[in-house]
């Protein structure tokens, strides 16, 4: 099983956890409200999981550009 982290708006591979046991507690998933989880994680029929997260080049061109909150997918 491994943990793959994908940017919620641009679809960048940000990273991977290639462990075979994880605990959700381990990567903060417990943290999530039930919503959230829903919505930012899933699971793949192989064991792995995809969590939705924020690379650094969209979270700075929402920073400088706040109107882009509003748009689900950003281009950069």
């Amino acid at each position: 099983m491994a943990i793959h982290y994908y940017c919620r708006h641009c679809g960048y591979k940000v990273g991977s956890l290639e462990q075979v046991s994880v605990h959700s507690e381990q990567v903060g998933l417990h943290k999530l409200s039930e919503e959230d989880r829903m919505d930012m994680v899933s699971y793949e029929q192989n064991g792995d999981i995809h969590i939705k997260t924020i690379c650094e080049d969209c979270q700075e061109s929402l920073n400088r550009n706040p109107d882009y909150h509003q748009s689900d997918y950003l281009i950069h």
